[in-house]
């Protein structure tokens, strides 16, 4: 994702600091080379070995004592990207005036590089008329922010003002630097799997996580487009993502189906039940009562509506989990749902599919050679995912019928 791009990553004195590491950790898993800068009240919260050890260089943190001469002209000359977290009132104020008090403000002001702001600090300073100001000015000159969270912050306060969460700020780094080849696309991805009532408490449903498909959101979001994720799980959302919650079949069919009538692309990761209680309970049923009978009756088959009302140049998308004869059950969702193209896998491999933080899949298109993609991680998975759908949208190889 960042293979071969120089960030660097500047983290100010707050208590936030400590999260500055795992954001490094993370740039680093992506391919990044992170330059550490530290200011010095960063330093009374974190210790610049830590930083040092995960970066790929060791952490910098004043104007004269580096071999170079002018070590913030050659720090912001030499980025890729400059990504400030956490970003204190100070900081920010000082970069948002030309204030050049440190080795950090120094080099936001020697950059012509897009830098990345996340703001972390109390509420009440987040919500102060000279941070909103400073705030403002920024985004006026076209500096990328990540706001702050709400939730628990220092001294057990909550509230507006904690530092957005590592793979949010890396997501953003990825849009500033990724390529923006579905800006403004509408993107629809559904994610977990349904649950169908047998009464008040149970319910039938599978092992999907939701993982795959928030990983797809993830992907599609961090290149521009404009997406909303139907999920039946409760997954912190992906950044600039907005998520619809449902959870039968019913209730996502509902969701997609309208959505989807203003989408660009529609990708159904979601695992849909199939069956589901004809007629549900409305209490708990008792185990005094003896062994219910429990009539099942068909799930509407959502991925055949969207094949059915597909408009031109529309996308669609569909998975299959499988455990045996993966490509000939891949080509027959294929051909009868009018999808573009099929994501399989074979969950009963090792790492792969339900539970996991990896996956390997076959993309199967009309047309195509059937593509096999080995085991990776679900974002690299994802990555093919829209690779693919990039392909179709701007006509890179042959589109298949429909």
């Amino acid at each position: 994702m960042l293979t071969g791009r120089r960030v660097v990553l500047g983290v100010s004195g707050g208590i936030a600091a400590y999260k500055a590491v795992e954001v490094c950790r993370r740039l680093v898993d992506a391919g990044a080379h992170v330059v550490p800068v530290m200011t010095a009240g960063a330093e009374k919260f974190l210790g610049r070995a830590t930083l040092s050890a995960l970066a790929s260089e060791p952490v910098r943190t004043a104007l004269f004592d580096a071999p170079e001469p002018i070590p913030h002209t050659e720090l912001g000359q030499s980025a890729d990207v400059i990504v400030v977290a956490p970003a204190t009132a100070r900081v920010i104020s000082a970069y948002a005036h030309g204030l050049s008090t440190d080795l950090l403000t120094n080099t936001l002001l020697a950059t012509r590089a897009p830098v990345v702001v996340c703001p972390a600090m109390h509420t009440e300073m987040w919500e102060h008329p000279a941070v909103v100001d400073n705030i403002e000015i920024l985004r006026r000159r076209g500096v990328h922010i990540v706001e702050p969270e709400t939730g628990r912050l220092a001294g057990g306060d909550i509230g507006t003002g904690r530092l957005a969460a590592p793979s949010d700020i890396v997501d953003a780094v990825i849009r500033v630097l990724g390529p923006s080849d579905l800006a403004g696309v509408r993107v629809v991805v559904s994610a977990g799997g349904t649950r169908e009532p047998i009464d008040a408490v149970r319910v039938i449903a599978n092992r999907s996580t939701g993982k795959q498909g928030y990983a797809i959101a993830a992907e599609a979001s961090a290149r521009g487009a404009v997406v909303t994720l139907v999920s039946t799980v409760e997954l912190p959302p992906p950044a600039g993502v907005v998520v619809e919650h449902v959870e039968s079949a019913a209730e996502m069919q509902e969701a997609v189906e309208r959505l989807a009538a203003e989408a660009d692309v529609v990708v159904m990761a979601a695992a849909v039940a199939d069956f589901r209680p004809k007629a549900p309970a409305d209490g708990k049923l008792k185990k005094r009562d003896g062994i219910p009978e429990i009539i099942l009756e068909p799930t509407p088959d959502i991925l055949a509506g969207l094949g059915a009302r597909k408009r031109p140049g529309q996308v669609l998308v569909g998975f299959a989990a499988e455990t045996s004869d993966l490509v000939d059950h891949a080509e027959e969702k294929l051909r009868a749902k009018r999808l573009d193209f099929v994501v399989a896998n074979d969950v009963s491999a090792p790492g792969v599919g339900f539970g996991h933080d990896t996956n390997a899949v076959t993309i199967v298109r009309a047309g195509v050679a059937v593509r096999p993609v080995p085991i990776a991680d679900k974002r690299a998975i994802a990555r093919t995912v829209v690779d693919e759908i990039v392909a179709i949208r701007t006509n890179n190889d042959t589109p298949p019928p429909t």
